[in-house]
C-alpha cells in the first residue's frame, strides 16, 4: 500500500511547493520590480501621507469636492472589506426608490440636468473610483460656487483629468475622483 500512496504524497509535496510556494513568489517579484507601484496597491500619497489609492473609490458629501457614484458596500460607503453589488434587478422597487432619491438629491444640489446614468448607480465591485466625464462636468457648478472658483478653472482641471480609453479602444473614458479632488485642492481655495 506504501508504494502507492508514495507517489501520491510526492506529487502533493511537489506541486504545493511549486504552485503554492515557488509560483507566487515569482509573480509577486516579478511584480515588484517590474510595477511597484502598482504591485503595492496604486496608493496615493499627499505631503508624505497616504491618502488613499487610485483602485478604491472614497466618499466625499461636501460641496467643496467632486461626489463619487454611489457605494453598495453597505452601511459604510467604500468599505473595501465588503466590496459587492446591491444585488438589486432592474425591477427592484428598493433600487427605483433609491435611484429616484439620489435624482431628486442631485437636483436639490444643483447638479445640471440630465443627471448621468452613473451618477445614481452603483458599479459592480462598490468601489469604483471613477466618475464618468458627463458626471464630472456636472458638478462643476456645485465646486466651483462652493470654492469661490470660476467654472472654466474647475472645467479646466476637469478636463485634465479626464483618462482615456486603454489602448484608445479598451473601457470608457472616466475620472478618478481622488485624483481630481487632489488636483482641485493643490489649485487653492
Amino acid at each position: 500500500m506504501l508504494n502507492h500512496l508514495r507517489p501520491a504524497i510526492t506529487l502533493v509535496l511537489t506541486l504545493t511547493a511549486l504552485l503554492g510556494l515557488a509560483y507566487p513568489l515569482a509573480v509577486t517579484g516579478v511584480a515588484q520590480a517590474v510595477m511597484p507601484a502598482a504591485a503595492n496597491g496604486s496608493l496615493i500619497e499627499r505631503d508624505g501621507a497616504v491618502v488613499g489609492s487610485a483602485l478604491i473609490g472614497q466618499s466625499f458629501t461636501t460641496d467643496r469636492y467632486f461626489w463619487p457614484r454611489p457605494s453598495a458596500t453597505g452601511p459604510n460607503a467604500y468599505n473595501a472589506a465588503s466590496s459587492s453589488g446591491s444585488n438589486l434587478g432592474t425591477t427592484s422597487a428598493r433600487l427605483k426608490e433609491r435611484v429616484a432619491a439620489d435624482v431628486e438629491r442631485l437636483k436639490a444640489a444643483g447638479l445640471a440636468t440630465p443627471v448621468p446614468a452613473d451618477a445614481v448607480t452603483t458599479s459592480g465591485s462598490g468601489l469604483d473610483p471613477h466618475v464618468s466625464p458627463a458626471f464630472a462636468r456636472a458638478q462643476i457648478a456645485r465646486v466651483a460656487k462652493a470654492r469661490g472658483l470660476s467654472e472654466t478653472d474647475v472645467a479646466t482641471l476637469v478636463e485634465s483629468r479626464i483618462e482615456g480609453r486603454l489602448f484608445g479602444f479598451i473601457g470608457e473614458p472616466r475620472v478618478n475622483v481622488l485624483q481630481l479632488n487632489l488636483a482641485l485642492d493643490a489649485h487653492g481655495t
